[in-house]
């Protein structure tokens, strides 16, 4: 392994953790700068028409891009858990398969999706004025959407291949190179919505094919590289139930924005719409954060799960809660000092409109408070293999709550509802969360035990609870061949060993246990596997 290469094996303090977290962190705030800029310069240089044209049809291409998003989670927690088992040849084979796929999933969707993009842009409620500014946006992004979704693949799997910094470095350069041809394209060429395209087309290209070609490196000092794939339809069938999760929230957060947009148009015009367009580019950001922690973490919690030391993701668990919580704060405070400043960048030319955004901006920043605690409760359950509970709770955080609140406050209290829908949301999932996050610690061993004895290793949930199948079960069922599992193919059952592969593991710390391992037999074990575009 590399000296630059990260064990996933050792202790992590908080200090360290975040330490660690911030290079996925700045991974998913420069990802979400496409959009800002992308905004920023079409509100300047082409007008509010064509900004709420681009905000009117940005959450199908994110729909589309959300498989990227899904194989990166996805398959980063069944890869990092197949690490802490010991299996360095069967992890590097999930990853080539799932690289692949990744490739194939983007091609079909960028077709589909150009073909799409008209009737779509109908039935959001694109004027006749807006229609052609969201074709044109939307089939300029579809060229580069397959690099699209392999960079949000790789956001994830740079974390679990021990290179944040790399991943970071990526993400920088192609942000950077947006930042750069918006300002060349737009404002410096005049070519409107059709600048600000092909510049996140050539940034996109950036983010998704280099890595691609770091990892078709033989000499790449990572974890993992590309060769033969290992795992079939099964491997795949478990990245997904695994990582839907995080893509039904990212798809969710899309069909949010379509319904803010549809009531917006309703009930206040075009100035609702843009309005909530720089709310949204400034949640970006924030999103950014929490998200780029989850992913940070997830593969620590993932590759302990899998190494069975219960101790670490004790103290991984609670350090996240106690993120969530401090950069909540943070965020709400920084949306109050920014407002003003946001709103006379992006729609300072239109009094009007510059009030609207600055009232309805201070309302909305309360959700950030809580945001977090949903996000990661949904992280976590990823990591563990749990794509029930995870994709539970991504359903009830947005499709349920948030889009249920959207379209009825409105209705019920009038247009100025609209925007406490995402802090009612907030209050009712974090609730949510924290109930399934205590009910199901203790049988996945991320919260301690309330006996005295603290070695005893509790009994297995009865068949009504819905916890995880064990790893054993899991990664079998995961493998489709006898080369993807050692026990099929008469293999010894592997050590365990840190992710590099050439030092075993250290023990568990005196009084601690191995994580105990939820029956397969239980309700969610038989069938569980295992920010922004713009």
């Amino acid at each position: 392994m590399s000296s630059s290469t990260t064990n996933m094996a050792q202790h992590f303090t908080f200090g360290k953790l975040l330490r660690y977290s911030l290079p996925p962190i700045g991974m998913m705030v420069f990802a979400s700068i496409y959009g800002i800029v992308d905004g920023l310069f079409i509100s300047n240089f082409a007008g509010k028409t064509a900004f709420a044209a681009v905000n009117l049809i940005m959450p199908f291409i994110m729909v589309l891009s959300t498989f990227g998003f899904m194989f990166g989670t996805g398959g980063s927690a069944l890869i990092a858990k197949t690490m802490g088992e010991g299996d360095d040849r069967r992890a590097q084979g999930y990853f080539s398969l799932i690289t692949y796929t990744c490739i194939g999933v983007g091609v079909v969707a960028a077709a589909l999706g150009a073909i799409a993009m008209e009737p779509v842009a109908r039935a959001l409620g694109a004027s006749d004025e807006m229609l052609g500014v969201c074709v044109l946006y939307g089939r300029l992004s579809m060229i580069s959407l397959p690099s699209f979704m392999l960079q949000y693949m790789f956001q994830s799997l740079f974390i679990t291949a021990g290179k944040p910094k790399m991943g970071f470095a990526v993400t920088l350069a192609s942000g950077m190179t947006n930042i750069v041809l918006d300002a060349l394209f737009v404002g410096g060429f005049g070519w409107g919505v059709t600048g600000a395209a092909v510049a996140t087309n050539i940034s996109e290209f950036v983010g998704g094919l280099v890595p691609l070609a770091y990892f078709a490196r033989r000499g790449n000092t990572s974890l993992l590289r590309l060769g033969r794939p290992l795992g079939g339809i099964r491997a795949i069938g478990q990245v997904a139930s695994n990582g839907v999760s995080e893509m039904v929230s990212s798809i969710a957060q899309s069909v949010v924005s379509m319904a803010y947009n549809w009531q917006l148009m309703r009930l206040l015009g075009e100035d609702g719409v843009s309005a909530y367009g720089v709310i949204a580019y400034a949640g970006f950001i924030f999103v950014a954060v929490f998200m780029g922690f989850n992913v940070g973490s997830a593969p620590l919690m993932s590759y302990n799960y899998g190494a069975r030391n219960k101790r670490e993701m004790q103290s991984l668990a609670k350090k996240g809660v106690a993120f969530q919580a401090i950069a909540g704060v943070a965020m709400l405070v920084a949306s109050h000092l920014l407002a003003r400043p946001l709103a006379d960048v992006f729609v300072g030319y239109d009094q009007a409109l510059r009030d609207l955004t600055m009232h309805a901006f201070f309302i909305y920043a309360f959700a950030f408070l809580l945001m977090g605690y949903s996000m990661y409760a949904s992280s976590l359950f990823t990591a563990l293999n749990n794509g029930k509970v995870s994709a539970l709770i991504s359903f009830v955080h947005t499709l349920v709550l948030e889009c249920g609140a959207v379209m009825i406050l409105p209705t019920l209290f009038g247009a100025e509802a609209i925007w406490y829908s995402i802090v009612v949301a907030e209050v009712i999932s974090t609730a949510v969360s924290a109930t399934l996050f205590a009910s199901m610690g203790r049988d996945y061993g991320y919260l301690p035990e309330r006996s005295s004895s603290a070695g005893a290793v509790p009994a297995s949930p009865s068949a009504g609870s819905s916890p995880a199948a064990s790893p054993s079960d899991a990664v079998g069922r995961g493998a489709g061949s006898s080369e993807a599992s050692g026990e099929a193919s008469g293999d010894p059952e592997p050590s365990v060993t840190p992710a590099s592969g050439t030092s075993a593991a250290p023990a568990s710390p005196a009084g601690s246990t191995e994580a105990p391992r939820p029956s397969a037999a239980s309700g969610d074990g038989a069938s569980s596997s295992s920010s922004s575009r713009r």
